[in-house]
């Protein structure tokens, strides 16, 4: 069995591809897979991916209609071999000990997730973060799974990228396709399962600034309520999902928060200066909300 797996969903990167792969390919831990999907790019991405096939027998490449970063996701899941499974995007790269530091930690640790962290890069710049506040001497350190679980409520801690777990934890587990942020409505899912998880504040991993055409900068700038409905409601989504997994395991605490927090968003979303049609569509909105959350919390 091979000890690690990679992901790489892809989509129309191929001005970035080159650069993440070539630093997975740098790896100073050699014994890996890296399972790529091709989910319908229209650009000249499937064609570099061929390029490593070639060159290297770890990658492994896959095909698939556009389904989005979901259902590329899924698709990995489905042809993941390794003992461990973590997550690249195809526009991101990683430090050559990448693998090695977070195995590293994992064997001290016994840890079923670690959890690492990111610099941001943006045309040739490299961006480090401060983390001394998490961690004052950049230590590893344990978190519960609850506690893991309120991070993800308070919308911290949500992506899958530049995290280790144990394949075990991702049996029967799937992101939602068709709905943004697929990462908060399936980490917490790992962290339920998980007997330890270990933060480790290193900066082995790198993520692209703000990229033009990325789903995250495509997020902001939606304009129209119906756009930011539509957010609400995928992230209302992954909120009916948490509070399944928080009543199963009776914090009623975490479910009223969970409750609390997704109604905060919405009073953000109304401070947006919304007028005429949008306004009744918002006051609508909400009143259904409350009226699902009473029945929920009986």
């Amino acid at each position: 069995m091979v000890k690690v797996s990679i992901g790489i969903p892809i989509y129309n990167v191929g001005r970035y591809l080159r650069e993440c792969l070539n630093s997975i390919m740098n790896q100073t831990f050699k014994d890996f897979e890296v399972i790529m999907v091709d989910d319908g790019s229209t650009d000249d991405s499937f064609m570099i991916c061929q390029e490593y096939v070639a060159r290297d027998n770890r990658f492994k490449l896959f095909h698939q209609e556009n389904k989005g970063l979901a259902g590329a996701r899924n698709t990995c899941l489905k042809h993941m071999k390794g003992e461990y499974i973590t997550w690249v995007d195809s526009d991101d790269k990683v430090e050559p000990n990448y693998l090695e530091r977070l195995l590293e930690v994992q064997a001290e640790t016994q840890a079923d997730f670690v959890n690492g962290y990111n610099y941001g890069f943006k045309d040739g710049v490299i961006y480090y973060y401060d983390y001394t506040y998490i961690s004052p001497n950049l230590d590893k350190f344990e978190k519960t799974p609850k506690e893991m679980f309120l991070g993800t409520l308070a919308g911290k801690d949500i992506v899958l990228w530049g995290t280790l777990a144990k394949r075990k934890l991702y049996r029967g587990v799937y992101c939602a396709q068709g709905k943004n942020h697929e990462d908060n409505g399936t980490k917490f899912k790992l962290y339920f399962r998980a007997n330890k998880v270990v933060i480790l504040p290193e900066q082995l991993y790198g993520y692209r600034v703000e990229r033009e055409g990325s789903i995250m900068t495509d997020k902001f700038s939606s304009k129209t309520l119906e756009k930011k409905l539509k957010e609400y409601n995928d992230t209302f989504f992954n909120v009916e999902n948490f509070v399944y997994y928080m009543e199963i395991t009776q914090s009623k605490d975490v479910v009223d928060k969970v409750h609390q927090q997704y109604l905060g968003h919405l009073y953000n979303l109304s401070k947006g200066n919304l007028t005429g049609s949008d306004e009744e569509k918002f006051e609508h909105y909400t009143v259904n909300y409350r009226s699902r959350r009473e029945k929920r919390l009986g």
